[in-house]
């Protein structure tokens, strides 16, 4: 079945229970409090939902859907519903179709009672999940540890009840511009997957570079043209258009934008649409997750498959640096959340975390007293303790009772300063001495704190919102070589995130990597939650 048809049926479906829903009978007369084979099948339909159980018998059992006065409601909803799917949402879950066969099928009042209760639990099923997410994150992965808010049914009925049910149901998805973006290349995706998709793939199996010519590189020109980034053309030679073309592609999915199609860059090109569909459905999902986050200030974004930290000022970015994040291994993945930044560290000593001791320091102490010599050993107290009194073979993981600092000093492992936003997570920003990382493409090697490129002009930049002379401030602190708190007047809003699909604020999208693999899981979840790809679903 071709797509547009299947998109005929679907409408002409859904149209048919527009219809019927007027046409039902409802608008000969309002529902009475005496016809009680209504108020009975709605009150036991609904007997195990505690919100909507003392939603309707506050108001007597009168409908919300299926009453005289309701008939624009039913339209409302409907039509929401038929879109659901524009969402990336399970549409199934609220399954217009049942609602269809229920009102096709009712002959009494304890149909149209069951039929209240159904469409009552399909609009409070879509609401929860258009406005806070389908999924549960922390059960997806453990690393996603965001907070969602969750909305409150009984709010939902209320609202949905009053006079504009239309412009409640509107009100539910993100305000985030750039959701509205994510749909637009949802369904610019699904239109490539219902016809000639990129075309073939590259596959060239080597390095192409400019100056070079024959099929390999009309393949990549075809491929190209397809994904928006050359004219249409003959052209069959590796030259300054293409060239132009790579680097353009390159810097749209986090590659080094050196304009020569090696191996990553050819491995990026040949992602069919499905893939990308696949990543802007979890894109859509995570700002669901952040619905009710307010980003019109200033705040801090960590993106971490884009290896970057931002500065944004009302919705533009004032300071932007290149990040290193943790490693793709177990309790080292940086970690998804929102705090705010409180203050910072200048001169810090690092106090290193207790997995790190244990599992990696440990084990050298127990071999060599004197392993790890920039490490202080310290007591619960913070104070110093002489390693020859300590017996490092006499304890094991659990009961080392000890912590390690490193001191400020120029090789400290947190560089001259860390950013402090206080977490369970013991997640923060920071200087590092390891300046070669910052040139890889990759930058995932941390243990889960965020390594920045330029700390001492990102702490400029926060300082800025409340001195006329952040640098002074910021180099006495530095200067005084001890450690030194700087506490930010205003605390700012951090969000670390992870978006492999992105619309810059001209609306053109930016892919990167699955770096931890999460989006892949959160995409198999969604599907095993009834998320399809390809346009209409059902």
């Amino acid at each position: 079945m071709t797509v547009l048809r299947r998109v005929f049926l679907h409408w002409s479906a859904l149209l048919s229970f527009a219809v019927m829903m007027s046409a039902f009978g409802w608008g000969v007369a309002p529902l009475r409090a005496e016809e009680p084979a209504f108020v009975q099948a709605l009150a036991a339909d609904i007997s195990e939902d505690t919100a909507l159980s003392d939603f309707y018998r506050a108001r007597d059992y009168a409908p919300v859907w299926t009453g005289a006065a309701d008939s624009a409601r039913r339209s409302a909803l409907v039509n929401v519903l038929a879109r659901a799917g524009d969402h990336g949402l399970p549409v199934a879950r609220y399954d217009a179709g049942a609602l269809v066969a229920a009102a096709r099928d009712a002959v009494t009042e304890g149909d149209r009672g069951r039929l209240e209760a159904a469409m009552s639990r399909a609009f409070l099923a879509y609401a929860r999940d258009v406005s806070s997410g389908v999924l549960e994150p922390s059960q997806v992965d453990p690393g996603i540890v965001r907070v969602v808010a969750r909305p409150d049914p009984a709010a939902l009925m209320a609202a949905v009840a009053g006079d504009d049910p239309m412009g409640v149901l509107r009100s539910l998805p993100p305000k985030a511009p750039e959701y509205a973006r994510l749909m637009a290349e949802k369904i610019a995706l699904e239109a490539a997957m219902a016809g000639p998709g990129w075309g073939p793939l590259v596959q060239a199996g080597r390095k192409l570079r400019p100056g070079d010519a024959g099929a390999d590189v009309i393949a990549l020109r075809d491929r190209l043209v397809a994904l928006g980034y050359l004219p249409v053309s003959a052209m069959a030679v590796y030259d300054a258009g293409m060239t132009d073309a790579v680097q353009r592609f390159q810097l749209d999915h986090g590659l080094t934008p050196d304009g020569v199609a090696g191996e990553g860059t050819l491995a990026e090109v040949d992602v069919q649409p499905e893939a990308r569909l696949q990543s802007v459905i979890v894109a859509m999902e995570r700002l669901r997750w952040m619905g009710e986050i307010d980003r019109s200030g200033r705040y801090i974004w960590v993106n971490q498959p884009d290896f970057t930290a931002k500065i944004i000022d009302h919705g533009k970015v004032t300071f932007q640096t290149r990040a290193v994040v943790g490693k793709n291994a177990t309790d080292m993945r940086s970690p998804e959340f929102s705090d705010l930044m409180e203050h910072m560290i200048v001169n810090p000593s690092w106090g290193v975390p207790r997995s790190i001791i244990v599992k990696e320091y440990l084990p050298l102490l127990q071999q060599n007293p004197n392993a790890v010599g920039h490490l202080q050993v310290v007591d619960g107290q913070g104070r110093v303790v002489p390693r020859e009194q300590i017996n490092f073979a006499s304890f094991s993981a659990k009961t080392f009772p000890f912590g390690l600092r490193q001191p400020p000093s120029d090789g400290n492992a947190l560089g001259k300063v860390k950013f402090m936003f206080p977490n369970p997570y013991n997640i923060y920003l920071h200087d590092t001495p390891a300046k070669d990382l910052f040139s890889k493409e990759v930058r995932a090697y941390s243990h889960g704190c965020i390594r920045l490129a330029d700390p001492f002009d990102f702490a400029y930049a926060l300082l800025s919102a409340q001195s006329d002379d952040p640098k002074g401030v910021f180099q006495a602190a530095l200067d005084s070589g001890v450690e030194t708190m700087v506490k930010l007047d205003r605390p700012v809003p951090v969000h670390l995130v992870y978006f492999t699909a992105w619309p810059t604020v001209k609306g053109e999208m930016t892919y990167r990597r699955d770096v931890y693999g999460r989006d892949g899981r959160i995409f198999g979840a969604l599907a095993e939650a009834g998320v399809v790809l390809g346009g209409v679903q059902g």
